[in-house]
């Protein structure tokens, strides 16, 4: 959905000569970074488990929420507009920052989660002592 949002938004700059505005296409760019990043965390440890990497996944994830947070600040500083109207083109600006923030939660959620089971299987053993009788 964000992908489409953040299309619309880029699109009326396809004909121009220097391009869309750098936030808006570093929020395509998290759009698209989010996509490969949910495939290698979808997809790696089912299909690949030997090149799976739970430091490697908190890092992406990591990246990924501070990504679209900073995304979605530059946007909503520079861009959005509180009262709209009928413009769909502002109504698409505002609506990639609400998701864009949304997807910050998010993400700001899987980093904490992760990180808590990051940390808790870093404590445990993860080979057990041979039981020697006496």
């Amino acid at each position: 959905m964000l992908l489409l949002t953040t299309c619309t938004v880029v699109t009326p700059y396809d004909n121009s000569y220097y391009g869309p505005p750098s936030v808006k296409a570093f929020m395509m760019f998290n759009a698209v970074f989010t996509l490969l990043v949910l495939a290698y965390l979808a997809l790696t440890p089912r299909y690949f488990p030997r090149f799976f990497y739970q430091i490697a996944a908190l890092a992406l994830e990591a990246i990924t929420m501070i990504f679209w947070f900073a995304g979605s600040i530059a946007l909503a500083a520079g861009w959005a507009v509180p009262r709209c109207g009928a413009n769909t083109y502002c109504g698409s600006i505002n609506a990639a920052v609400a998701f864009g923030f949304i997807i910050w939660a998010l993400f700001t959620f899987l980093v904490i989660v992760d990180a808590r089971e990051f940390l808790r299987s870093r404590s445990r053993p993860t080979t057990t002592k041979p039981y020697v009788s006496a």
